[in-house]
């Protein structure tokens, strides 16, 4: 493909106005967002609009002006729902995803002498299964036995027969990803969901890597319950507010982890010792919303709201395509291992190479800001709403001469501190 021919693809984009709503450095290609999102002008707004509000209103901010603090959560959820396919009263703009692993597992996970298994993968994020292992120890539970990792036959992806062939009798739950960190893969959600319903499992994914690339069917596919964060797809800003769904047929519980903000607001301030749980979603709060940290994720979801999650799945599934043709192409050494077919990839492209790390400092000093993964992945992770097809292009020439100067060995194979 020819960079006219990139030009011409950006021209009849319907997304290509909203790349003007993001801040980006001159010059620079910026394929990290599925690690760390760019603010947009959208989000830099609303942080000042409510931080406006405290300095004009004080305690009162809770209440009054344009986004009042006490119902902010609850409205920002219903706007978020449908991102991820959910009712308004499944889904709340909480905590951060262990938090709300813990959250999640506190509430549902109800281990009996038959049924005592969490099931994750081998190639989950180390977050989650730090969540899982801790959360066991506090039930009494061994983590070498209650929790079981489906091995993937590559290093790289999951078999969706091997995770069903883990479904035993004494697993109680099951938690993945819906799309793996590392390679880009995308689970099988409702294949998955169904075979463990059959089996009398509960069924959680982790969206991390999805949310704000593609749609969901959380409520339709009978997923039980969800976690993620809004800092990467969604641009929310580093250490943003994360996000849960849980499914409405578990409304009835008590949250595991019971806060004030749990309550059901039209008796919060009775200061009743006695907990009144909060319809929905909302019950699984725990502390104080964390108003500033909400605050960009308003701007992105107009954002998202204009755009159209739909049009953003069919663009980025063009994007990645483009780039994945023209690296092997150009750049045949380096290994794609994100599988091919659309409905088994999210969006980002991950290739494996002896030399990832020296090659992405490369790239960085070359103006593209890619992401490493230890101990060899480079991930590539071009954006609906900032990404053009030219920096698609850009992206390949620049590994291209990399690649073919050896302009890597001017760099150490090892990771920065924050990689």
């Amino acid at each position: 493909m020819t960079m006219v021919t990139a030009k011409q693809l950006d021209e009849l984009d319907p997304l290509k106005n909203f790349k003007d709503e993001f801040y980006m450095e001159e010059g620079q290609v910026y394929m990290d967002g599925n690690s760390l999102g760019l603010m947009s002008k959208r989000a830099e707004a609303k942080l000042m609009g409510l931080m406006d509000s405290w300095k004009s209103f004080g305690i009162d901010g809770w209440t009054e002006g344009e986004n009042p603090w006490f119902t902010l959560a609850e409205e920002m959820s219903a706007r978020i729902a449908p991102l991820v396919g959910a009712k308004a009263n499944e889904v709340m703009v909480t905590g951060s995803i262990t938090s709300n692993i813990h959250q999640m597992l506190s509430t549902l996970f109800q281990p009996t002498s038959e049924k005592s298994v969490i099931l994750v993968d081998e190639l989950n994020f180390p977050s989650d299964i730090y969540a899982v292992e801790s959360h066991l120890r506090l039930r009494g539970l061994n983590p070498a036995t209650a929790m079981r990792k489906v091995a993937s036959r590559n290093g790289y992806t999951l078999e969706t027969e091997d995770i069903v062939d883990q479904l035993t009798e004494d697993v109680a739950i099951v938690l993945l990803p819906s799309v793996l960190y590392r390679s880009g893969q995308l689970l099988a959600i409702r294949e998955i969901t169904e075979a463990a319903h059959a089996k009398g499992i509960l069924v959680g994914f982790d969206l991390a890597h999805s949310i704000g690339a593609m749609p969901h069917t959380l409520h339709e596919d009978g997923v039980d319950f969800a976690v993620w964060c809004h800092y990467k797809y969604m641009n929310s800003g580093p250490g943003g507010t994360g996000g849960l769904y849980i499914h409405e047929r578990h409304h009835q519980l008590l949250p595991g982890n019971a806060g004030w903000f749990g309550s059901d607001k039209a008796k919060q301030f009775d200061m009743d010792h006695q907990f009144s749980k909060a319809e929905g979603a909302g019950a699984y709060q725990i502390g104080t919303p964390n108003i500033f940290s909400m605050a960009p994720l308003l701007g992105s979801i107009e954002i998202f709201e204009e755009a159209g999650i739909s049009r953003i799945r069919e663009k980025s599934l063009q994007l990645t395509s483009l780039l994945r043709e023209q690296l092997a192409l150009n750049v045949p050494e380096l290994a794609d291992v994100t599988p091919r077919p659309d409905n088994e990839r999210g969006g980002h492209i991950a290739l494996s190479h002896p030399e990832a790390a020296r090659i992405c400092k490369a790239l960085k000093d070359g103006g593209v800001v890619p992401d490493f993964r230890a101990p060899n992945i480079i991930r590539l992770a071009p954006v609906a709403l900032y990404t053009s097809f030219e920096d698609v292009e850009r992206t390949v020439e620049t590994l291209k001469k990399i690649m073919a100067e050896e302009l890597y060995k001017n760099y150490s194979n090892e990771r920065n501190v924050v990689a």
